[in-house]
């Protein structure tokens, strides 16, 4: 149960009640209303600003309001005390015997705990990673990798019906760069000397064994035919090698997306056109001249006539072209059709997560979607900025088997998958983020991941002394959930439980504000308030959680614990991370 939600729904209870007898106006517009805990945890567990919000509305002071609202809530099974402070803050203490039933309850729910149903199946659109398929993934593909992946996680956990898209930029001239260079690789396999790659070209290794493959298939076919002769086939068999070899990468990071749409096939499918079409059909497409770059027309600027979409109608700064003077389209009409497709696939909600150089990018493409659904269709674009390799706060040297930057295997091979997805998300995505692989291999508190894994692998430690101390102790979950909680008094023990309690709320807020970081950030939180318990267990023996001659009081403390052990394990499986029972 969110407990935030429902002590916010019987807050609306409450003034409709005051409104029925006449002590408040009806009507009154409680959108604004929050239930949160409170930033200083000596004001309460629970605090609400309902009278602050409705001051202007009841035109009465906000104090008034909030004595009314408070003598109501001391009636509620759950509270313990109400407190008015400051011109009209409302303060809650909720009673131990109600906060610690969160134990059995998450007991009771084990993985499902903290599950919501506010996505109500709503279809939503989760585009990530999309790199170029012209060679390995790069570290600066990983923060995004990450980020796509784990709100995808968030946003099923809270109810959407997500779908996990990789969109791949397999037309245009980077990949015409790609199948030269496969093809110039394809003539060292048949044993000519290339020398250096010619710049322009991409020098990687990685296309060694695509060119060894290319001649093992094609043999002495191509070697001294025409570029218009092998192009299109060497294009097409290099595409295909290099996202396999990228989904080699995303697996090495346990990402696996639903749908791989091909950019060709919106310029081989009428895609394109359709898009174009539709726009047309609203008024929103004419043939004019676009003014100079920033206004200064360059040496080699020529005016020309261009097929242009009104984005300025729809809040871009500028009007956008969608094809050139020479009748092709322009990148940015493929960007249009491929979100049109989406919105005929029946998505109107729709994140696309991009690395930060497309910041520029992101205000035309959201003027196509509305122009195209008529303000229905819905676009977040997730920016995600740079990755800083350190090692021992220098500069990290790599090898670069990719010629020019450092992959996302040399990474995850040499910290791990799990330390790789967690650490890249203890940042938000638009704040820049070092990665120090001296850090983040550290056994300290100042290393989220270990001290978040380490709690996880402590409580299973303690469960495992547990059945040592008392070789007949029932650790079942029905023998958890009848364990006698009301014993655990301590302020530490009320206060892990308290953050237990916050996890439902967590969930939702984090899923609806798209910031997947947020679990992570609890789980830290989280983890900090059982290692603080811990210590206190070690200066106060009282305080252990198994108690050598109090079996009952010991079962109490493990059902604690076993419901802090499955909310780390629920958090860490909505960001990809495997829990450890041993470190």
């Amino acid at each position: 149960m969110n407990i935030y939600k429902d002590l916010h729904e019987k807050v609306k209870n409450i003034i409709e009640i005051l409104s029925e007898e006449g002590k408040l106006p009806g009507g009154l517009d409680l959108v604004a209303m929050t239930v949160e805990s409170p930033r200083d945890p000596s004001h309460g567990d629970i605090s609400t600003n309902v009278a602050m919000v409705l001051t202007k509305q009841a035109r009465m002071k906000p104090r008034d309001i909030a004595m009314m609202v408070a003598e109501k809530l001391e009636h509620l099974a759950e509270v313990d005390s109400v407190e008015v402070a400051g011109p009209g803050f409302i303060n809650l203490r909720l009673k131990n015997g109600f906060i610690l039933e969160r134990i059995k309850m998450v007991l009771e729910a084990g993985p499902r705990y903290g599950v919501s149903d506010i996505g109500n199946k709503e279809k939503v659109n989760v585009e990530y990673v999309s790199a170029n398929p012209t060679g390995p993934m790069h570290v600066g593909h990983c923060r995004g990798a990450i980020f796509g992946d784990a709100l995808a996680a968030l946003l099923e956990f809270a109810g959407f019906d997500v779908t996990r898209e990789y969109y791949i930029n397999d037309a245009g001239a980077q990949i015409d760069v790609l199948a030269r260079s496969a093809y110039l690789r394809y003539r060292e396999a048949l044993g000519e000397d290339i020398g250096e790659i010619p710049e322009g070209l991409y020098p990687g290794e990685y296309l060694i064994p695509v060119g060894q493959a290319l001649a093992e298939k094609y043999g002495e076919r191509w070697r001294t035919a025409d570029e218009a002769e092998w192009l299109d086939p060497i294009r097409e068999f290099a595409t295909h090698a290099m996202m396999d070899m990228i989904r080699e990468d995303l697996a090495a990071l346990g990402i696996h997306h639903d749908v791989f749409f091909s950019e060709k096939t919106l310029h081989t499918g009428g895609g394109i056109e359709a898009a174009v079409e539709a726009l047309r059909a609203k008024g929103l497409i004419y043939e004019g001249v676009l003014e100079p770059p920033k206004g200064k027309k360059p040496e080699d600027w020529e005016e020309r006539p261009q097929l242009l979409f009104k984005a300025s109608a729809f809040g871009d700064d500028i009007d956008r072209p969608l094809q050139k003077s020479d009748g092709t389209w322009t990148y940015f009409a493929a960007d249009v059709a491929y979100h049109y497709d989406k919105v005929q696939r029946g998505f109107n909600s729709m994140i696309d997560v991009w690395g930060a150089d497309h910041g520029g990018y992101v205000k035309r493409v959201k003027a196509a979607i509305e122009a195209l659904t008529d303000g229905k269709g819905e676009l977040d674009v997730r920016l995600c900025q740079l990755v800083n390799l350190l090692r021992d706060g220098k500069p990290a040297k790599m090898s670069k088997r990719a010629g020019t930057f450092v992959t996302l295997r040399d990474v995850v091979d040499e910290v791990g998958k799990d330390v790789v997805r967690f650490i890249m998300l203890t940042r938000k995505n638009d704040a820049a983020l070092d990665f120090d692989f001296t850090k983040v291999m550290e056994q300290s508190k100042d290393n989220p991941v270990f001290y978040v894994q380490y709690a996880h692998a402590r409580v299973h430690s303690v469960l495992k002394k547990a059945q040592e101390s008392f070789p007949d102790l029932d650790l079942s979950r029905a023998a958890l959930l009848d364990a006698e909680v009301w014993r655990l008094d301590d302020e530490a023990e009320l206060g892990l439980v308290k953050v237990m309690a916050g996890w439902p709320k967590l969930v939702e807020s984090a899923a609806l504000a798209h910031e997947p970081h947020r679990i992570a950030f609890y789980l830290y939180d989280l983890a900090s308030a059982f290692h603080t318990l811990w210590n206190k267990g070690n200066d106060n023996p009282d305080l252990k959680f198994i108690i050598e001659g109090d079996r009952h009081l010991t079962l109490a403390r493990l059902a604690m614990i076993s419901a802090l052990a499955n909310i780390i394990a629920t958090g860490l499986n909505i960001l990809g991370v495997e829990p450890v029972t041993e470190m």
